[in-house]
């Protein structure tokens, strides 16, 4: 081995040591804001080159005008004035009794649907939550807006470059960051899984998990900001926060400690959550019992009554949703009781979006795309602890909480349930609208009989 080779590998293990001994406290140098920096430096350049070759490009100035003309008559911010349904048709009775609805029937009737049938078409504002966010201007990576990599040398120079750096010196580092970090929580819990329970069992493990996942938070470069950390989750209580990533455990687990929530796995995943199960008071359940509603709100109930254990840590939401908005919360964690401890996550796409579109990514699939991404960067806003009020259902707890959360993250707030990603509307939904349907008709019934 040459000198070269062998001061390279010393260095490489000095910079790993480094960086988990300073993970290990939570310290920084201040490298990765500053690589954060000359990032959006770089994006801002290929942004004006961008701009500028789209300058060059002409478009049919007919084709734009019928696109800009679409879309205002479908941007829902537009006045559309009174539907078809409600214009009075000249010299023709409307008698939308049932006997005579053959005879009575006019197009005008399913002008309310067609509206509604294009809107849902052209910009549908639930199935587009379950995909990337498209990005206003391109941060070089092949995720969103592919094709800008060959608009300018210069800009296809820098792309090279960074694809080099983020598959042949990233990723290599941060896959041995992940292996060397998820190694050492194995072993760290299965030791302490050996120690009696008592406080200095508790007291070791925070420390261990926070450790842990701050080293593996470093397999993704991320950069966090924790904003009110006052208002963090305290044992007995219920942190519930909106869901983007399977990452977003480790974000909120590298500033305090929780007690995780599942179905039992096998495998490695099986083996990791034994460990932690050794080490604290971590709630897992079979698979017949997840099907079970009552026993897991016992099990539930009898974790948060204990406020020596660790806060429990759930995503009401039931599936990732991308980077926008906030589905639906399902309401089982705010039937426990006790006190819910309210977090908001929201990430920066432009270094990297970690987003996880579970129906069409294998899991392998996502962590390859968080690795090479340029940096994980994001906020998470601890809001103040909420309790459910005495004439206050469940449903609307939740509604509560979610409206905090969504406003907080700067997101939308839906009411739709983000397992549509997964399912087709549900039969009572389609019978809701059909019934809203006719309470309308029955009502443009009786003013024109009266009239």
């Amino acid at each position: 081995m040459s000198d070269f080779m062998y001061y390279m590998l010393w260095a490489f293990w000095l910079a790993i040591i480094g960086l988990l001994g300073l993970a290990s406290v939570n310290a920084s140098l201040g490298v990765r804001r500053k690589y954060a920096e000359l990032l959006l430096k770089i994006f801002e350049f290929g942004k004006v080159k961008i701009e500028k070759a789209e300058k060059r490009i002409k478009f049919d100035n007919a084709e734009n005008a019928v696109i800009d003309n679409l879309h205002s008559v479908i941007d829902k911010r537009v006045h559309f004035g009174p539907l078809p349904s409600q214009l009075e048709v000249p010299d023709m009775r409307r008698n939308r009794s049932y006997d005579t609805l053959k005879k009575e029937f006019h197009l005008w009737d399913v002008a309310d649907f067609i509206k509604s049938g294009i809107e849902a078409i052209i910009e549908d504002e639930v199935t587009k939550r379950f995909a990337a966010e498209e990005l206003p201007s391109w941060n070089l990576l092949t995720r969103t807006n592919k094709n800008y990599g060959f608009v300018s040398v210069r800009l296809s120079v820098f792309w090279g470059v960074g694809w080099i750096l983020r598959y042949c010196i990233l990723l290599p580092c941060r896959l041995f960051i992940t292996v060397l970090a998820v190694s050492w929580l194995v072993l760290c819990t299965s030791l302490i899984g050996l120690l009696s329970d008592g406080r200095f069992k508790q007291w070791l493990y925070w420390h261990v998990s926070l450790m842990c996942f701050r080293i593996l938070a470093r397999s993704f470069s991320s950069i966090v900001t924790y904003h009110n950390k006052e208002n963090r989750a305290k044992g007995g209580g219920i942190c519930v926060a909106n869901h983007t990533s399977p990452i977003d455990v480790v974000i909120l687990a590298c500033d305090s400690c929780y007690a995780l929530v599942g179905q039992r796995q096998g495998g490695f995943l099986g083996v990791l959550q034994r460990a932690l199960a050794r080490a604290s008071s971590h709630v897992w359940f079979e698979r017949f019992e997840m099907k079970d509603r009552a026993l897991v709100l016992k099990r539930l109930k009898e974790h948060c009554e204990d406020p020596s254990k660790l806060p429990i840590l759930i995503f009401p939401e039931g599936t990732c949703i991308n980077n926008t908005s906030v589905m639906m919360f399902k309401k089982g964690s705010f039937e426990v009781g006790g006190v819910i401890y309210p977090a908001a996550i929201k990430y920066d796409p432009r270094f990297g979006d970690p987003f996880w579109n579970s129906s069409k990514q294998g899991y392998m699939h996502y962590l390859l795309m968080m690795m090479s991404s340029w940096a994980i960067v994001c906020d998470v806003w601890y809001l103040p602890p909420m309790r459910r009020e005495e004439a206050e259902s469940s449903i609307d707890f939740a509604k509560r909480v979610k409206a905090a959360i969504s406003k907080q993250g700067g997101l939308v707030d839906l009411e739709w349930d983000g397992q549509l990603k997964r399912m087709q509307v549900k039969k009572e939904w389609k019978e809701l609208q059909q019934q809203e349907y006719s309470q309308r008709i029955l009502v443009e019934n009786c003013n024109n009989s009266g009239s």
